[in-house]
């Protein structure tokens, strides 16, 4: 009975003995299962191809691949690699390759900040990751170039007036004028589709805009200017026309059945034109014009009531 109890406690430390050993190993185990699995997550032996997405895959001989299946694919870790993911949805592509606004020299040598946006998708992934290296790169020149080659040439009024049509011209450029003469369109040398095109900005600098609206405000004025010469000259030709329909009319008034004039009468009736014009403006008269004849008028002028003090 003795042994027994003394056997006890020493069954017990081997159970629990064991039960030590045995959970170390599981999670040793795990631990190593989990090394691995990071190892092989690490290095993409399996890997995944999401949807409107690409994998390029380059084998150990040097050909290039694209995997378009999407889900888990496999491939031998020391004989292959992942040479780049490429996404297949719509994506966009800044002027300059940054939002902010790009100076451009328009027509005329005038500067004008501009800001503008691609938007393309792949469709061609064999040429696109396969015949170019490094196609976004080369993609943004060549979009770059166009774009500044057809803004520069527009003269500044226009590109400030006439924004969709000239944002129309730049996007059918951009689909189906060749890079150079002879040569490939954007679409055709990158294997995308340009989708849309859009100018997002155009102004000028805080210096053209202040001499803009100076020249603006001079061209005001001078329109004004020229507006009241004209209203002045159109009042002497009415002046003048009814001047000498009025001589007209006393001419053929005073006129003889010959068709002569009577001078006699025609330089009375000036004089008494004139005498009349005198005696109703001779205050603050300092001057009387009398309109001079062959023969010295017979005219009495009145002489002007003496001022009262």
């Amino acid at each position: 009975m003795a042994d027994i109890q003394h056997q006890q406690p020493l069954f017990r430390r081997a159970l629990v003995q064991k039960v030590l050993r045995r959970t170390v190993a599981i999670v040793v185990l795990m631990c190593l299962a989990y090394a691995l699995a990071a190892v092989v997550y690490a290095t993409k032996t399996i890997y995944k191809v999401k949807m409107n997405y690409a994998v390029v895959l380059e084998r150990f001989g040097g050909q290039r691949e694209a995997v378009t299946a999407v889900g888990w694919h496999m491939r031998p870790p020391l004989f292959t690699r992942i040479e780049q993911e490429v996404a297949m949805m719509n994506q966009h592509l800044q002027l300059g390759g940054r939002p902010d606004p790009m100076r451009i020299i328009s027509k005329g040598n005038v500067a004008l900040w501009t800001s503008a946006v691609l938007t393309y998708r792949i469709r061609d992934l064999q040429t696109w990751a396969i015949e170019n290296l490094n196609a976004i790169n080369l993609l943004q020149g060549d979009y770059d170039g166009i774009v500044k080659d057809l803004l520069q040439a527009e003269p500044v009024d226009k590109l400030i007036s006439d924004r969709d049509q000239i944002k129309e011209k730049i996007y059918h450029a951009l689909k189906s004028r060749p890079i150079n003469e002879g040569g490939p369109t954007l679409e055709g040398k990158y294997g995308i589709e340009i989708v849309s095109f859009v100018l997002k900005e155009s102004h000028f600098g805080d210096k053209l805009v202040e001499a803009s609206e100076e020249k603006k405000r001079r061209e005001l004025i001078a329109e004004a200017e020229n507006y009241a010469a004209d209203q002045e000259a159109s009042r002497i030709r009415k002046l003048y026309a009814a001047y000498v329909d009025g001589i007209q009319s006393l001419q053929k008034s005073i006129g003889r059945p010959d068709g002569s004039t009577d001078n006699a009468i025609l330089e009375f009736l000036t004089q008494q034109k004139w005498a009349t014009a005198y005696e109703k403006n001779q205050e603050g008269q300092n001057t009387v014009v009398i309109q001079n004849t062959q023969a010295a008028p017979a005219l009495t002028l009145p002489q002007p009531p003496p001022k009262i003090k």
